[in-house]
């Protein structure tokens, strides 16, 4: 124990180790459904679903027990679902490309990653960006999160052209389940439980279970299906050519955005960023992310970084990179506990990011409401990520409409050369987007 104290330098950090165990296992319960939501996903590419699963399992392993080892920060990392969804639908069904020539993509897109991360570039990029987009991203992806856990309880639900939302069967026992999940989540918290939300998803799993909501697991031990038929079946053919271009710097962008909101957005709730908005020693958990890219597309998943739900992890206490350690060993038990892993409910996890949500925006108080020149950036941000159900867009659409405004002030020296070249690259993101 006091090894471990001394390694991730709890008592620096203000924490416990059994506040960080809890917050790993929150994290880990709380993204769970990775294991099962992103083979699923690309099944639609072709990437048959059993090897998928153990490759998204062992992305998730590799890239969460580096960042806690070495970044020592206690954010997760598996595979993006909304990069899983752009290289299933649009690369692979829309523009008909092969999935194993899209994971060759993946590749480059983590290769550069890292050799931009090594040369200090991505870290000069990220310094760039202003604080108030950093605290945008926040509540921007806090209300992402909400929508996503309304969404998953059944509590908001997909209308139609005219009235796109509209509310769920808030008196059918499903809706039910999510909304005591959520409301034992918020006594708990209200009387300082510290494990509030891992207690919320615990209990809201067992009433599923009790209730007839969610079947309970059939089984809780099973061998992992062979990854053989993914591993290592990268296609760089058709790769380098110029009409493949657009789908490598789209990944790259994506990616890029993602992962720089995420930790900006975590580490803002967490208390990690400095008087001046940046995240100390932020190199580390970038290189952790490049690498993991890599690993992702060797071992034949696509582009994996920080999850946003790491923000449960944060808000359960976890400070260190033992929570994302306990979190990678939870990971390992799902090779063979997958069939109970897989049986947790979206009523449970959903209701836990709906909480999270309320607790990351926050950060928006200190968006300047009386500055127009950051406020409706910042306001952009947080509507599109939240509207277009896509972190990338309300990210660079920030990136765009920042040194806009600045310049039409007359206040231009206000914008750090780095943020010109992500405005650059934001507008070739907008015009390279293949939308749908």
């Amino acid at each position: 124990m006091s090894i471990l104290r001394r390694f991730f330098e709890l008592d620096k950090a203000g924490t416990t180790f059994s506040r960080e165990v809890v917050a790993g296992l929150t994290t880990f319960l709380t993204m769970s459904y990775i294991v099962v939501v992103n083979p699923a996903v690309l099944t639609a590419a072709g990437i048959p679903a059993g090897p998928s699963m153990v490759a998204t399992v062992l992305t998730a392993i590799f890239g969460t027990l580096l960042m806690g080892l070495y970044a020592n920060r206690p954010f997760a990392i598996a595979p993006y679902m909304g990069e899983n969804a752009f290289i299933a639908f649009s690369v692979v069904q829309a523009l008909g490309y092969r999935w194993q020539t899209a994971l060759a993509a993946v590749f480059l897109a983590g290769v550069i990653f890292l050799l931009i991360t090594v040369l200090r570039l991505r870290q000069w990029l990220v310094n760039a960006v202003p604080k108030v987009l950093r605290y945008s991203y926040a509540a921007g992806i806090g209300l992402f999160l909400t929508f996503i856990g309304l969404n998953q309880t059944g509590i908001v639900l997909l209308g139609r052209p005219g009235a796109p939302l509209r509310a769920g069967h808030l008196t059918g026992a499903p809706v039910l389940v999510a909304i005591c999940g959520f409301l034992l989540t918020a006594v708990l918290m209200i009387r300082g439980f510290r494990p509030a939300i891992f207690a919320g998803v615990v209990f809201a799993t067992f009433i599923a279970y009790v209730s007839g909501v969610a079947p309970a697991p059939k089984a809780w031990v099973s061998m992992p299906p062979s990854l053989s038929p993914i591993l290592f079946k990268l296609d760089f053919s058709g790769v380098l050519t110029w009409g493949f271009f657009p789908i490598v710097l789209t990944i790259f962008i994506m990616a890029f955005v993602d992962t720089m909101g995420t930790l900006i957005g975590v580490s803002a709730r967490a208390g990690f960023l400095d008087e001046n908005g940046n995240l100390p020693q932020i190199a580390r958990p970038m290189a952790v992310d490049a690498i993991s890219i890599i690993f992702a597309s060797l071992v034949g998943t696509t582009t994996s970084g920080a999850f946003i739900e790491s923000a449960t992890g944060v808000e359960a206490g976890g400070r260190t990179g033992l929570t994302a350690v306990i979190t990678a060993l939870c990971f390992v038990g799902t090779l063979l506990f997958s069939p109970f892993v897989s049986a947790i409910p979206p009523q449970a996890y959903g209701s836990a990011l709906i909480v999270v949500g309320l607790l990351m925006v926050s950060p928006v108080t200190k968006i300047p409401f009386d500055d127009f020149t950051e406020l409706i950036p910042a306001f952009t941000v947080v509507a599109l990520m939240s509207f277009t159900y896509n972190i990338g867009i309300g990210i660079t659409a920030g990136f765009v409409l920042f040194p806009l405004c600045k310049l039409v002030a007359g206040r231009a020296r206000e914008v750090k050369p780095g943020l010109w070249v992500l405005t650059a690259m934001s507008l070739l993101f907008f015009v390279f987007y293949p939308y749908p």
